[in-house]
């Protein structure tokens, strides 16, 4: 038994010396590059793709397969002669024995310089859905095949097919390039410079990867560099992929950047469940130039319309820093504005959708809460449904422009030119001359091009907001854009205790920018307007004011000069500032007496009960036809123009009086029978600002007042004289000849 094993050993010893002298001698006896022909032709018949040799073949037998394979290229057998792969050179090693048992082990796979173009062509046809398929039969074979004999059925496998068990030491890609094409829409899209390398590749552990490449597209012009580290672990069998520790750097630049740079960074553990359709995206931390953020995201129905939800918490960072930083910068702002922004919210999605919803969102001292959601990101479909604690819009406004500040300028010293001018409480001063200069700056304030492109549907409501310098109380705001059309459906809130409303629209489409506005202000203290607007009041009283007014243009200036509509106003228990009219009326009663006034002036403001009338606007000048004013113990009533485009005034105002009604009135200042129903005249004319101050007694209307007054004591005289003597109709007769 010991001879018969040992003979048996010396056997097996000389069969396996045998088998490696065979593997040597077939390795270097048998060279594959004398067959390129008959692999090129078994690639044409199994493979259905069209290979191209044109380097050398490298081969080894046993105990490894060994292959490579240098300067080759692969085609589909429609287009034999335009590659859709190529490659300097691959390189691998299998063992053989496993091979029989189904098992994949190889050695190091090296890949060196593949080059693969995918397109799309006009016909919407990928060169991708030939890999594989036989070449398009030619006349003649057809007819062949017509008339042979039906194709045998395939034959039925014996046992359902288990799928290889991978076992590779390593792969590593150098100076790869992948580049799609489709001329249909003519995007393209490359990946370059790919290099690529993993640890041993076994199926169910964790296997490193890293991976950089340079990716670019040209609509709109991109270029990313990018560098991905992570540890893969799959489950062929599950359908389960993850990638573990996942770590993506890197950087882009292109048009969209407008020339900016921006910084990336993304980690996390991602899973995907493709038996369940699901993929999930846990721990993520992501970052952007300053930006930095924390969330997690899962995607359900990834074979059909994948549904995205998740998380996210962006910590607090300068959101005009950040966005000037990757070339979007926003309008003009005051400094410091979007300096503190910080969200937490919940995420929902489509691959065409995304919604921020429970929105917590802290924009520098104000908080919002609501929602958030681009409808559809090609149209940019923007809505919003927030509800905000405090908000100040005015800390957002720009600077004014140095054109703006100078016309301002400019005004201020005309009114104060007029004002110092102006001694309203003696009135014995020259009438203030109209102003000239107009105050409205003519730079462009409306963003036609960012309100073509808006889609846009909100809802905003504050506790309080300030806007114009106007602290409003439970404001609401609802607008709605398309297509260069902006409506705001409602604007209001209460306002010092009083409360207003507003509506309109502004249409970017024509040439010049055409806005309407509707405005419903009730009981709200006028001077707490004027004076928020930093402006001196010429009168106090609770406004009720309603317009409807129209406007075009880009500017301040084009749209004050272009208004045109109506309103109505009325002004309840207010005061004249600084405008006593008793005493001017005094005055002018004084000189109808041929007196001089005794006292000195005993104020300075007037109160009155009520001040009401209505407006036309004509290209930005006010015409006031029907001026109620209702004083203690005066009548007045007034007409003329208040032209917006200076800010100025210019009215004739006829006043009814009693006189002095004191104990003891001032001679000079008595009202006889002779004035009964006379009305003294004032003309008003100068700065808006001034209001009572630029108000002056007419001295062309007095002369008519006058000729009236002496027509009443001539009419008296002749009751004096005539007595019964005469037939009441002679009296009317010789009264109506004076008073002419």
């Amino acid at each position: 038994m010991k001879a018969f094993g040992k003979i048996l050993g010396l056997v097996l010893l000389g069969l396996l010396l045998i088998i490696v002298a065979l593997g040597f001698a077939l390795s270097h006896l048998f060279d594959p590059n004398d067959y390129k022909d008959e692999i090129r032709q078994i690639a044409r018949d199994k493979a259905h793709i069209e290979l191209t040799l044109n380097g050398d073949i490298g081969w080894s037998l046993f105990p490894w397969l060994g292959l490579e394979l240098h300067d080759a290229s692969v085609a589909t057998l429609t287009a034999p002669t335009q590659p859709f792969a190529d490659l300097q050179m691959l390189g691998l090693s299998v063992r053989v024995l496993p091979l029989l048992r189904k098992e994949v082990q190889m050695s190091d796979v090296r890949v060196e310089g593949l080059n693969l173009r995918l397109t799309r062509d006009k016909s919407g046809h990928g060169n991708w859905q030939d890999i594989g398929k036989p070449a398009p039969a030619i006349a003649g074979n057809e007819a062949t095949a017509a008339t042979g004999s039906e194709p045998a059925a395939p034959a039925k496998p014996d046992s359902i097919s288990q799928p290889l068990k991978l076992d590779i030491d390593s792969l590593t890609v150098n100076n790869a390039r992948v580049e799609y094409n489709d001329e249909q829409s003519g995007q393209q899209f490359s990946a370059e410079s790919i290099q690529m390398s993993t640890g041993a590749v076994h199926e169910g552990i964790s296997i490193p990867v890293k991976l950089t490449a340079f990716l670019g597209t040209n609509k709109p012009v991109m270029r990313v560099k990018t560098e991905v580290d992570g540890k893969l672990r799959f489950d062929r069998i599950l359908k389960r992929y993850q990638f573990e520790d996942l770590k993506i750097v890197g950087e882009a630049s292109g048009e969209p950047l407008q020339g900016k740079t921006m910084t990336y960074a993304a980690q996390g553990q991602i899973l995907v469940d493709m038996a369940a359709n699901v993929a999930e995206w846990s721990g993520l931390k992501l970052s952007a130039n300053q930006l930095r953020a924390l969330g997690e995201l899962k995607a359900n129905n990834l074979d059909k319309t994948p549904q995205i939800t998740g998380g996210l918490s962006i910590a607090q960072f300068d959101l005009a820093k950040f966005l000037d930083s990757i070339g979007h910068t926003l309008p003009t702002m005051a400094p410091g504005s979007l300096s503190k922004v910080e969200m937490v919210s919940r995420l929902s999605g489509t691959p065409t959708s995304l919604a921020f919803d429970e929105l917590n969102l802290k924009v520098d001292d104000s908080t919002f809460t609501g929602r958030i959601a681009v409808e559809d990101f090609a149209k940019q479909a923007l809505r919003i449904q927030l509800k905000g604690d405090t908000f100040d819009a005015d800390r957002y406004l720009p600077p004014k422009s140095a054109e703006a500040t100078g016309a301002t300028a400019a005004r201020q010293a005309e009114v104060q030119g007029s004002e110092a001018g102006a001694l309203a409480s003696s009135g014995d001063t020259p009438l203030p001359d109209a102003p000239t200069k107009s105050g409205w700056s003519t730079s462009k304030i409306i963003p036609v091009t960012r309100l073509k492109a808006l889609d846009l549907v909100a809802d905003i409501r504050f506790d309080q907001l300030t806007l114009s310098k106007l602290p409003i109380q439970n404001a609401g705001l609802k607008a709605n854009s398309k297509a260069g059309l902006l409506t705001l459906e409602n604007l209001s809130g209460t306002l010092y205790k009083g409360s207003f409303a507003a509506n309109g629209s502004l249409d970017v489409r024509p040439i010049l920018p055409l806005a309407k506005l509707q405005t419903r202000i009730n009981n709200v203290p006028v001077e707490k307007i004027l004076q928020s607007q930093g402006k001196k009041p010429p009168v106090t009283g609770l406004l009720t004011l309603n317009s409807n007014i129209t406007g075009s243009g880009d500017s301040q200036s084009a749209l004050i000069q272009s208004l045109n509509g109506t309103a109505s106003f009325v002004l309840n228990d207010g005061v004249l500032l600084n405008a006593n009219l008793e005493q001017q009326l005094c005055r002018g009663i004084s000189i109808l007496n041929r007196k001089t006034l005794s006292g000195e002036p005993r104020g300075k403001d007037t109160p009155f009960n009520e001040l009401k009338g209505s407006l036309v606007l004509r290209n930005g000048v006010a015409s006031n036809p029907d001026l109620v004013v209702r004083i203690p113990g005066l009548s007045v009533k007034g007409d003329g123009d208040i032209d917006l485009r200076v800010l100025g005034m210019d009215y004739r105002i006829g006043i009814t009086v009693e006189g002095d009604q004191r104990a003891m009135p001032d001679p000079a200042c008595q009202v006889g029978k002779n004035f009964v129903g006379v009305a003294l005249p004032l003309r008003c004319r100068g700065p808006l600002e001034l209001g009572a101050k630029a108000c002056r007694l007419d001295k062309d209307g007095l002369g008519k007042v006058a000729a009236k007054v002496t027509g009443n004591k001539i009419s008296e005289k002749i009751e004096e004289k005539l007595g019964d003597k005469v037939s009441p109709e002679l009296k009317d007769a010789l009264r109506g000849l004076f008073k002419r």
